[in-house]
């Protein structure tokens, strides 16, 4: 089966995530975290990427980033990726790789998923059990979306920005819309979609971004094509 193109599409939201080889660690200390943000912020300026949520696990990272220019999210991850990598190695006198494969990629339709993806990604540590409340997880953008302050690497999305006039107005309602946890019907999809598919979206977003790409996104279908009348064995 042939791979899925990884998409780069300017100005649209775009999923990301990478696991550690055989989903073992790729963060050890606090000094990790704090290194691979410090990447990360450098690489989102460097490569004109805008970064709209975050977090990094034990044994992944999951992005929200919305490229400014053509290959912005290839060339982000391959500087994070060779910085961290070097980093780790040396920190810890080891060789060999330390993510499992080629980062995933996942278009997004901002209309219908934006805000829910905020709160997919800044949530996952109390889905995997890591904490009660994302309060308590310190490496996710979760605390700057609640709590505000500076930072150099979120850079948010139009539709966020329309929660509110000022920051504490986004927070509260932002608060408000993400107290309840995602549909468990509508987890399933998500989390289907951005673990198989290339686009999170329905039919008409799917047709958008096939256009926009020029590559097919959904299979042809499976078995011989029907026979037209004019057609003999």
């Amino acid at each position: 089966m042939p791979r899925l193109p990884r998409l780069n599409i300017v100005n649209n939201p775009h999923y990301v995530s990478q696991r550690g080889h055989n989903n073992q660690p790729c963060f050890f200390d606090e000094e990790d975290y704090e290194y691979y943000l410090e990447c990360l912020s450098k690489a989102s300026h460097q490569y004109q990427c805008k970064i709209h949520a975050y977090v990094l696990l034990e044994n992944n990272i999951q992005l929200l980033i919305t490229p400014t220019i053509h290959g912005g999210i290839s060339s982000l991850m391959q500087s994070i990726g060779r910085r961290y990598v070097q980093y780790i190695n040396h920190k810890y006198k080891r060789s060999g790789t330390l993510w499992g494969g080629r980062y995933k990629a996942c278009v997004i339709d901002a209309r219908g998923y934006l805000l829910t993806l905020y709160q997919y990604i800044e949530n996952e540590p109390v889905r995997k059990g890591v904490v009660d409340s994302p309060i308590d997880y310190p490496w996710s953008s979760y605390h700057y979306h609640i709590l505000g302050g500076f930072t150099n690497i979120i850079v948010d999305h139009s539709i966020y920005l329309g929660l509110g006039e000022s920051s504490n107005e986004r927070s509260s309602r932002y608060l408000e819309q993400i107290k309840f946890p995602i549909n468990s019907l509508l987890l399933k999809y998500i989390n289907e979609k951005l673990s198989g598919d290339v686009v999170l979206g329905g039919d008409n977003f799917v047709s958008e971004i096939e256009e926009l790409s020029d590559h097919r996104i959904r299979p042809l279908k499976r078995g011989r094509p029907k026979k037209r009348d004019n057609d003999f064995d």
